[in-house]
């Protein structure tokens, strides 16, 4: 169940009973070789990717065969994946807290933005700005939760011409995470794909874009200045602020045509 039912008094000039749905919030506990990582607040769906692309973004594991075992248990109150893998995840890595830009307490882990931004991310995809506005479009025509909820935030996985993959979640970060968990684990190619995605662009979403390799980042909403700083370092594509007939480019890298 994605939402549930609920009766509230709504104010429109005067008080009146309305039935709304309000989106599912889940706690999703991943440990790591027995050790806790982390909680994250979720919708419960795709439970598998996300444990697996939180810990694929946050550099605990960097090859699938790494992971050994994966195993997902509703415990109630909460969801609980564990995952073990063939090597020591925790070696050499110093714990670090932060506050993240979704407003909230976060953990995380070894987290070295100077090595990241080193990173060169290539690929010869081209798109057009009619192809980014149409996705853009379609993004929003299959945001039925959120149609329905107000409360999440949406992203896919596209080719210049298809929308490969969709998915939904309460937090930008964790749809981001589905996604690059499906990915790696099913070997998905992604030098020729970009994400279009809803919510800010900030610096721990163009990390976990980077890490998994994606070239091109499309997002309805603006990025932060740390992020356009790591798009122009790295060398992905960074579109922003999508309208009905409108976009900006932080950087282009020379992968829209028509530029």
């Amino acid at each position: 169940m994605e939402s549930f039912d609920y009766e509230v008094h709504e104010y429109r000039g005067g008080f009146s009973r309305t039935p709304i749905k309000s989106i599912r919030e889940v706690p999703l506990t991943i440990t790591l070789n027995g050790r806790e990582v982390v909680t994250l607040l979720c919708t419960a769906k795709y439970p598998e990717y996300l444990a697996i692309g939180f810990l694929k973004s946050d550099a605990f594991i960097s090859s699938p065969d790494q992971v050994t075992d994966l195993t997902v248990r509703d415990e109630g109150d909460r969801l609980l994946a564990e995952v073990e893998t063939c090597h020591d995840p925790w070696e050499g890595r110093v714990m670090e807290r932060s506050i993240t830009s979704g407003c909230g307490k976060g953990t995380n882990f070894g987290r070295n933005v100077t090595t990241i931004s080193k990173r060169r991310v290539e690929g010869d995809i081209k798109v057009t700005p009619e192809q980014i506005l149409k996705l853009t479009n379609e993004l929003h025509e299959r945001s039925t939760l959120y149609n329905a909820t107000r409360g999440c935030h949406n992203s896919s996985l596209c080719t210049p011409d298809e929308m490969l993959l969709f998915r939904e979640d309460i937090g930008r970060h964790n749809a981001i995470d589905m996604i690059c968990g499906q990915c790696f684990l099913d070997n998905v190619s992604v030098e020729d794909k970009m994400i279009v995605s809803t919510g800010r662009i900030a610096s721990e979403i163009l990390l976990k874009v980077v890490r998994i390799g994606v070239p091109i980042m499309v997002s309805t909403a603006v990025a932060t200045s740390f992020s356009v700083e790591l798009a122009r370092k790295t060398g992905i594509t960074l579109v922003g602020n999508v309208k009905k007939d409108s976009f900006w480019v932080y950087n282009d890298k020379g992968r829209i045509t028509g530029f």
